[in-house]
């Protein structure tokens, strides 16, 4: 399978900061648009629905979301419909995020953030069945029990002499992956990419290690928003060791790292893992943004 043959295309490097250690393993590097955890997560739920024999793959994301991308490009690669649907109203301007789905087969469906809060709930899911027929469903952000076991094997036995290993965190699930197989001797640090409050309880879930914390410091106001600090930085890491960074997700990750250890304030050992979970497909969508705003854009 398509999905299987990219697993090890991954490579660390070594930046050294104020006397620090920071090693970032290249998870972006698995595949130009299945990248990182979504690969991870995609893996054994797309075995599953093959294996079923099911059709069509139906999922959730809003307007910027790496998930509807990778979940595009994996079904097509693989034979499925695809069906995304989308926060926020249809009258709203396709980003080009969401044209590069529609340009993978995906067929998008649009409803209010009020109807979005309900994906959830068992009628909504049986409208849905009803409207689009059979599908395998696959959550927001991908994040179920098999998205978990796939994210568990982000962390390889050449990964065990590190102290910490950071994350940036969305739904939860690659921070649970990587809890699950952190070693006794290592803490696991989730820096949050959005407002939510019940993250904590979410991770809980799935696991019931305590090796973990989370650091809500660094959403810069929450999902997929940004300031031109963090562009700044964005840029200027890509110039200085030739890695473009999301700025949904990794971007803040690593601002946040680089922040703390500056201001003397990290607490977390001196031998760094940080996990580059990919989604650079989604920049150009993040740069038509910001040229309205008339900002700096992100070099890619």
């Amino acid at each position: 399978m398509f999905l299987v043959q990219h697993q090890n295309s991954v490579n660390q490097f070594l930046i050294s900061q104020n006397g620090f250690e920071i090693t970032l393993k290249r998870e972006d590097q698995i595949h130009p648009f299945i990248s990182g955890n979504k690969f991870r997560k995609l893996k054994y739920n797309l075995i599953k629905a093959k294996n079923e024999g099911y059709e069509t793959l139906l999922t959730f994301g809003g307007a910027f979301s790496n998930h509807l991308t990778a979940t595009a490009v994996a079904g097509k690669i693989m034979g499925f419909n695809t069906i995304g649907i989308v926060r926020g109203e249809e009258d709203r301007k396709i980003n080009h995020s969401l044209q590069f789905c529609q340009h993978q087969g995906m067929t998008l469906h649009h409803i209010s953030r009020e109807d979005y809060r309900l994906k959830h709930l068992p009628e909504f899911i049986t409208n849905l069945k009803i409207k689009f027929g059979r599908f395998y469903l696959l959550p927001e952000g991908g994040t179920n029990s098999l998205a978990i076991k796939g994210c568990e094997e982000i962390l390889t036995e050449d990964d065990t002499s590190f102290d910490l290993i950071a994350c940036s965190v969305g739904t939860g699930g690659t921070l649970a992956g990587l809890i699950e197989n952190a070693l006794p001797h290592q803490k696991v640090l989730g820096f949050s990419a959005l407002k939510n409050q019940k993250i904590e309880d979410e991770i809980k879930k799935w696991t019931i290690n305590r090796n973990w914390t989370i650091n809500r410091d660094y959403t810069f106001g929450g999902y997929a928003k940004v300031s031109p600090e963090l562009i700044y930085f964005i840029n200027r890491f890509n110039k200085n060791f030739k890695t473009p960074l999301d700025p949904v997700y990794t971007g803040k990750l690593l601002f946040g790292i680089f922040d703390l250890i500056k201001n003397k304030q990290w607490v977390g050992g001196k031998k760094i893992l940080v996990i580059h979970t990919g989604g650079i497909q989604g920049i150009e969508g993040m740069n038509q943004k910001l040229s309205k705003k008339k900002w700096p854009i992100i070099s890619i």
